[in-house]
């Protein structure tokens, strides 16, 4: 219908005497766009448009047969050079060497649609600030009133930041100890921890971040102040097993395969489109889906071997494969405890230091998920800033007794 649409303009025009009617359809459009680029303060140009594009002036010239549409389509070409961004520059200059008035026009809305979206986008990126202030204050005012209605409506906020507080100042003789991999690691919590200082406001909520992400969240007691971010955190949960199942199959299979098969990105992606298909259900079966999982990936790494006139696996290296692959299904196995931690490590990473600064240094021994985690990460950071921004008043009067009396007075400085 699209070409159809500019094939009948075609007819209409060389048609003797030519018929006007979609061109004076379609300029009225152009006009409404051009207008609609315009900045609130730009009323000349605005003026200007109105009168060159008058549409009662246009139906005048049009009836008489003095339409000029090769003058009409080039100011309007010069108009959009004035108007679109640098990176329109380019698709704009272009327009100017297209001789067929047809095509011209065709042309011309097309580099319209792109300019109307990065005006779009321009308005957008100039909103966001006050969007996202006004969305914290709203969700802040329903939140009072429900507090308001329900005083101890914090009782399950309150269990949740305490655990956090229990976390961060337990100490451990080491980085290896089990429960490392729960509580944030960083210099300045430890010097807290040690000389027995109370935490930090901002310290004890990335705890009890990580926290809430790691639960299983049909056993816990979910904080009052994250309910509308639940099915979300339950997401993000999920995703994160999913990409520790990956990464652990991804490892074992490397060992078996020699960096030689590995450093094929096709032998990869096949294992990676494999495993992450077999393993969709694993939370409900997992020892089903990593049975399907090393039967699957043992025989493609013995073709791959195979196909590259690599020795073979053996039988005995086979059936170590398989059954280092189906153990990958019980909690406690070792390589899917070290990515577990890896994992855990690049979030507490991205809450402490930022994204961009985490991925600088990323974990090793998770290469083949990075891309995946990065945006897990930026996802997981992203929902608990806002978080933050809307809920730290209160955060901070539950913690009244147990944070650090300068930060208490910092938070209540802030602006709300």
């Amino acid at each position: 219908m699209y070409n159809a649409f500019w094939d009948h303009l075609k007819e209409q025009l060389s048609s003797t005497p030519p018929d006007f009617t979609c061109i004076l359809e379609l300029i009225k459009n152009v006009k409404e766009i051009l207008l609609s680029l315009l900045l609130p303060r730009q009323n000349r140009l605005k003026n200007e448009i109105e009168e060159t594009l008058d549409m009662d002036l246009l139906r005048q010239e049009t009836e008489h047969g003095a339409l000029n549409v090769s003058h009409l389509s080039n100011y309007i070409v010069n108009l959009m050079a004035l108007l679109c961004a640098p990176v329109r520059d380019e698709a704009v200059h272009k327009l100017e060497n297209i001789k067929d008035p047809v095509q011209l026009l065709r042309s011309i809305f097309h580099v319209l649609g792109l300019m109307k979206m990065d005006m779009v986008n321009y308005t957008i990126k100039n909103l966001q600030p006050y969007l996202q202030e006004n969305s914290v204050q709203y969700e802040r005012a329903k939140f009072q009133e429900l507090l308001d209605k329900q005083p101890n409506f914090l009782d399950c906020t309150t269990k949740w930041l305490n655990k956090a507080v229990i976390d961060l100042t337990t100490s451990f003789p080491s980085s290896d100890s089990p429960s490392s991999s729960s509580s944030i690691a960083y210099p300045s919590s430890d010097q807290e921890a040690n000389n027995s200082e109370p935490p930090s406001l901002t310290m004890v909520l990335y705890q009890a971040y990580l926290n809430v992400l790691l639960w299983d969240h049909t056993n816990e007691e979910f904080p009052e102040t994250l309910l509308m971010d639940r099915i979300r955190l339950q997401k993000l949960k999920s995703k994160l097993n999913h990409l520790t199942i990956l990464a652990s199959v991804l490892l074992v299979a490397r060992s078996f395969s020699g960096s030689v098969l590995f450093s094929s990105p096709k032998f990869v992606d096949k294992l990676r489109c494999i495993t992450k298909t077999l393993t969709e259900e694993f939370n409900s079966k997992p020892e089903e889906a990593m049975l399907n999982v090393s039967e699957q990936v043992s025989q493609e790494i013995y073709q791959g071997l195979k196909d590259m006139g690599l020795t073979a696996l053996s039988n005995e290296s086979k059936a170590s494969l398989i059954g280092q692959l189906r153990n990958i299904a019980k909690k406690e196995n070792c390589i899917r405890t070290i990515i577990e931690q890896r994992i855990h490590l690049f979030l507490k990473c991205c809450l402490v230091r930022g994204m961009r600064e985490s991925l600088l240094d990323f974990p090793g021994g998770l290469p083949f998920i990075e891309g995946e985690l990065a945006e897990l990460g930026w996802k997981f950071v992203s929902l608990m800033h806002h978080n933050e921004h809307i809920f730290t008043p209160y955060y901070a009067e539950v913690l009244k007794n147990v944070i650090s009396p300068v930060q208490l007075q910092e938070t209540e400085a802030k602006p709300i």
